[in-house]
């Protein structure tokens, strides 16, 4: 079993979006940088501005990672360990088959098991049910090749 990796992004990775995304980040951060020295020289302190600013320079930062790949989300299956990136802004967790307890497979959901009782949730979205299922295989075959218990459950309407 090769190394597979499975973007779980919604977005698009073309250069002309990244690059919009890097702009647009860019100019965020600048207005929060503009907006901080702006009501400092006007000794102006309202709560409302120090939100703003706030989320200004946290969206600017996360178009920023966007724009240069940072922020996307994927899983990558090797043959000893699984990589899971499932929160665009936190580092990616790893899972070697010596922590993995069992797995079990949702219709829209993937949950590990480790031995130290830790349980990881993936969620998937409705929308690229082909990626979904492509993953499911992979995590089937995963399972399957290192004698890790993995339970399917069908979720009942």
């Amino acid at each position: 079993m090769e190394k597979k990796y499975y973007s779980l992004s919604t977005s698009e990775n073309n250069s002309f979006v990244r690059i919009i995304r890097i702009l647009l980040g860019l100019v965020c951060v600048v207005v929060a940088v503009f907006w901080i020295n702006y009501n400092i020289r006007l000794l102006k302190s309202d709560g409302m501005l120090w939100i703003t600013i706030i989320f200004l320079s946290g969206f600017g930062f996360y178009q920023i990672l966007s724009g240069l790949g940072q922020a996307t989300r994927f899983i990558e299956i090797d043959n000893s360990f699984i990589r899971l990136k499932k929160n665009p802004v936190l580092p990616a967790v790893i899972m070697t088959v010596q922590e993995i307890e069992r797995i079990e497979l949702f219709p829209l959901s993937i949950a590990f098991f480790l031995k130290s009782k830790r349980r990881i949730l993936l969620r998937f979205g409705t929308s690229y049910y082909e990626t979904n299922e492509r993953v499911k295989d992979e995590i089937l075959s995963f399972a399957e090749v290192n004698n890790i218990s993995l339970e399917i459950i069908e979720d009942k309407i």
